[in-house]
């Protein structure tokens, strides 16, 4: 006979599930309210498909409710909803922009014309079913620990494949191309990085944490202890200059930090990390070409408008991108009456946040960002309510790569560090980075799976 604990914990499960519909079917209407509202503006009438696409995306939506009802009865209710309706926001603002730049570049024989949109569709369908798989594939988290070495091998591999590829036209290398296929494997290795490390803090955490010696107030560790610190660094910092990959190595060694300070608790840690990152950086993007142009653009953005002005700035978009901000005052022009295709590609690169921050405002721009930071917030809520330390240093290392994603970008958007390249996590196009963040999703839906179990149905005593 079932105990009454764990009869009441299955009932507060299933209530979970209740509001995880519930919200899940709140977003799908958000989403197809803001298309309505930008087709209107842009066409003055609905949006073509707007039943079809309509019903597709609240399928989707329905399938993966019902694959955490089977597989994941006791995550947490928010998770899935904010990928849903990011996911979904960003297809509203990719069709917008696939409007404006059909028009704008009616005339020229430009790529920009091309739609993004559609292909955006198609890979958030198969991002959602493979997050579906890893549901229904991994039993439990601890299915990943076994294998660190193997994740840690693959993705050092994938890393460090781009360097052998030819670098796009703006300078970075971050894909690898065969024939017409091309996927950028950084997107994945933030994930893999994530495993490797919670399962080697887990081994090594005592070690790292209990010796040392005090230095002006300061518990530094040993010396035989910063090796992997300086490995990490080192690769980071190869990265940084074979790849000239700003962002995903700042992410790299961001998430290492974090995670290491979280397992030890020392902030001796944070203190040589963040050391050792500003050091490197400051070196590489003095002497590297690329990045030291991207470091002169966020300096002096609005010199690329003088006649006579650096050749290091190349580049007008991060002049654009603060006229699109300012433009949008706190409220914004609203969806489809702004000019944010005046920023080339924006759709396509992380410059899709600057048709937020135009159309929607100061006050859309924050509710963005406070969607990230409240699925960051449900991570790291897991990362505390799960009970084995390896489930701990997972979710938070999945939280730390989501946060300095999303920061990175915005920072780089904003003015507030230099450009680096990535995608906003779920917003911009790209199969790549859609897919890795849906797996991180689903990742983090076992998780807290795990954390909801002990939590809502606890062991007999």
């Amino acid at each position: 006979m079932e105990t009454a604990p764990r009869s009441a914990g299955r009932r507060r499960a299933a209530h979970r599930r209740r509001r995880e519909l519930a919200l899940l079917l709140l977003a799908v209407a958000v989403c197809l309210a803001a298309w309505t509202g930008a087709s209107l503006a842009l066409r003055d009438a609905l949006p073509p498909g707007l039943l079809p696409y309509g019903a597709g995306l609240g399928a989707l939506a329905l399938l993966l409710h019902l694959a955490v009802r089977r597989f994941a009865p006791y995550a947490d209710p928010l998770i899935l909803p904010l990928a849903v309706l990011l996911s979904g926001f960003g297809l509203v603002l990719l069709d917008r922009l696939d409007y404006s730049y059909r028009l704008w570049h009616a005339d020229k024989g430009d790529w920009q014309k091309l739609p993004a949109a559609p292909g955006q569709v198609q890979w958030t369908v198969i991002a959602a079913l493979l997050a579906v798989g890893v549901l229904a594939a991994v039993r439990h988290h601890r299915l990943f620990q076994k294998y660190v070495y193997l994740i840690m091998t693959g993705a050092l591999v994938l890393l460090a494949a781009p360097a052998f590829f030819p670098g796009d036209s703006f300078g970075a290398k971050r894909w690898i191309r065969l024939g017409g296929l091309s996927f950028e494997p950084d997107e994945f290795v933030k994930v893999a990085i994530a495993v490797f490390f919670a399962g080697y803090l887990t081994a090594n955490r005592d070690a790292l944490a209990l010796t040392g010696r005090r230095v002006w107030g300061l518990q530094l560790p040993r010396g035989r202890n910063l090796g992997p610190v300086l490995a990490i660094w080192a690769v980071s910092l190869l990265v940084l200059v074979f790849e000239c990959d700003l962002g995903t190595s700042l992410i790299f060694f961001g998430v290492f930090v974090v995670m290491l300070y979280t397992a030890t608790e020392r902030t001796g840690w944070v203190v040589i990390g963040l050391l050792m990152a500003v050091g490197g950086a400051a070196v590489v993007g003095d002497l590297e070409p690329h990045v030291h142009g991207r470091v002169e653009a966020w300096l002096h953005p609005l010199d690329i408008y003088r006649p006579v002005h650096d050749p290091a700035l190349i580049s007008q978009q991060p002049a654009q991108a603060l006229f699109g901000l300012g433009s949008g005052g706190v409220l914004g022009t609203g969806l489809g009456q702004g000019r944010p295709f005046l920023i080339g590609f924006a759709g396509r690169s992380d410059f899709i946040f600057t048709t937020v921050g135009e159309e929607l405002g100061l006050a859309g721009s924050m509710a963005v960002l406070l969607l990230y930071g409240l699925l960051v917030q449900r991570a790291l809520r897991t990362a505390v309510a799960v009970t084995d330390p390896f489930g701990k240093l997972l979710a938070t290392g999945l939280a730390a790569a989501l946060a300095l994603q999303v920061f990175v970008v915005v920072g780089g958007v904003t003015g507030l560090i230099p450009l680096t390249g990535k995608a906003l996590p779920y917003l911009a196009a790209g199969g790549s980075s859609l897919t890795a963040n849906w797996l991180l999703t689903a990742v983090l839906i076992k998780l807290s799976d795990a954390a909801g179990r002990a939590e809502l149905e606890p062991a007999p005593t």
